[in-house]
Formats: structure tokens, C-alpha cells, sequence
């Protein structure tokens, strides 16, 4: 056990204080500790950015045109990708996680 004095703003000395050894007498592991935060920093993370894909955009369940005879090109959809008002291609999605696992020993030794 530990024994550390109290003090007050003045100097003085108040009292003392005994600290358990395994928690206070550990020598600190820099690269653990960094690891401990970052990974509970990114556990806290939550995916804000989100777009819709061309099944998530309402509306183009009509065929633009007919297929053949028109002269432009063949479409499916006006929600398209290529189209103004389609989905997103390679869009941020909001299922995305950030989690991270740590080690429980790991964990407690940081």
C-alpha cells in the first residue's frame, strides 16, 4: 500500500491517504493506452452521412420510353445514377459501423 499525503490550497498538510498497489504502483503502457482510447473513442462513433441508392429514391417505376424506336438511348428507370434525381452510387450509408474490439485484459491493464 501506497501512502500519499493530503494537502490543502494553503501547503499545509491534512492528512493521509493509503492507495491500493495493483491500481496506483503499475508501470504505464503508452501504446495500451492509446489503443484503449482510440477504441473507445471510435465504440462512441455514429455514422451521420447517409444517401440513398437507386432502390431508396421514390418514384421511377415507369419506363422513361419504349425501348426501340425513339432514337435515344435505352432506360429503365428516371432514378438512375446517370439521371438528375437518381440514387448515389458509392454513397456514404448510415449501417456503417466503426466499432472496434479490445482485448478485456488488454482493456483492463490500459
Amino acid at each position: 500500500m501506497a501512502k500519499v499525503k493530503i494537502y490543502k490550497l494553503d501547503g499545509s498538510v491534512v492528512g493521509e491517504l493509503t492507495l491500493a498497489t495493483e491500481i496506483f504502483d503499475v508501470v504505464g503502457n503508452q501504446g495500451l493506452i492509446h489503443e484503449a482510447s482510440l477504441a473507445q473513442s471510435l465504440n462512441a462513433r455514429q455514422p451521420l452521412a447517409h444517401t440513398k441508392t437507386r432502390a431508396d429514391v421514390r418514384g421511377g417505376g415507369k419506363k422513361p420510353w419504349k425501348q426501340k424506336g425513339t432514337g435515344r438511348a435505352r432506360h429503365g428507370s428516371s432514378r438512375s445514377p446517370i439521371w438528375v434525381g437518381g440514387g448515389v452510387t458509392f454513397g456514404p450509408r448510415s449501417e456503417r459501423t466503426f466499432d472496434v474490439k479490445i482485448n478485456k485484459r488488454a482493456r483492463r491493464k490500459a
